[in-house]
């Protein structure tokens, strides 16, 4: 008498396994980038940076401002986050960059793309990731520190639109800045390049504006002081630096254009590219 297990070992018999088969998809992916995500150290140390920057720096004004019983009528409240957004926006860049161009730093890219030979698939996850993460972490962040300045200097109680454009509009357009390091650092696939490449476009225009004195220049100057990475987080903020160039949402678009230019040219690196 034949046993089960004979029979399942016996010449042509194929063996099938208990475990079911299935073909993988873009959930396996963002499953798999979430784990790597969370359990690296440069997230925690990128975002616990951020925190202490942004909240830090946003409670620190307001408390100056409520101490000194400075006279801010006219001025939104809540731009004061300005500068505690505009440094955490370096953490965001830096984790950005560091998503993809730490794997190919590692060599552990070749891994991942053995796991995932769908190179599309696998810049898709780590995309749809980084900017859930981001995204969600400084619409905490700045509701927080918002509603701290709102209660500390207790000089209005700004409106609706202020409110989410100072929250919900910065938070997206830092995710989608992240999305652009991202981008970048999939294109240039080396970690301190990349994050010089990002900081040098939040700081150079800036900086370039500053020294042309020049009256022929006077267009490229208003231009670069209007859509510069600043200026914009400033429109969001209600406080443009100029009295031209973007206004309400608009900032938000502009990034939402130039990070899906930048994703889509790291789309056709990345499948183009032998690893």
């Amino acid at each position: 008498m034949t046993t089960p297990y004979q029979q399942q070992h016996a010449p042509g018999v194929g063996y099938t396994s208990p475990i079911p088969i299935r073909r993988a998809h873009l959930g396996d992916a963002i499953a798999s980038e979430w784990t790597k995500i969370r359990s690296v150290r440069s997230t925690i140390w990128t975002l616990g940076v951020m925190a202490l920057l942004l909240i830090g720096i946003g409670l620190a004004i307001a408390a100056a401002i409520s101490g000194s019983d400075t006279d801010v009528d006219g001025q939104p409240i809540l731009s004061l986050g300005f500068f505690g957004v505009l440094l955490s926006s370096i953490c965001v860049m830096t984790l950005g960059v560091l998503t993809i161009a730490s794997e190919y730093g590692t060599g552990m890219i070749r891994t991942t793309l053995t796991a995932c030979p769908s190179r599309g698939r696998v810049l898709t996850a780590k995309a749809i990731v980084f900017f859930a993460l981001v995204f969600t972490v400084t619409l905490a962040f700045t509701l927080l520190v918002g509603a701290a300045q709102v209660a500390i200097i207790d000089q209005g109680s700004p409106s609706s639109e202020e409110w989410l454009r100072s929250t919900l509009g910065v938070s997206l357009y830092l995710a989608l800045l992240g999305l652009l390091s991202l981008a970048v650092g999939s294109l240039i696939r080396h970690s301190a390049g990349a994050i010089t490449i990002m900081i040098g476009l939040v700081l150079l225009p800036l900086v370039m504006a500053m020294f042309m004195f020049t009256e022929s220049l006077s267009w490229l100057q208003d231009a670069l002081l209007e859509y510069s990475i600043p200026s914009q987080l400033g429109v969001l903020y209600d406080n443009s630096v100029t009295d031209s160039g973007p206004t309400g949402w608009e900032p938000l678009w502009i990034m939402l254009g130039v990070a899906a230019v930048a994703l889509g040219s790291a789309y056709a690196t990345m499948n183009a590219r032998d690893v």
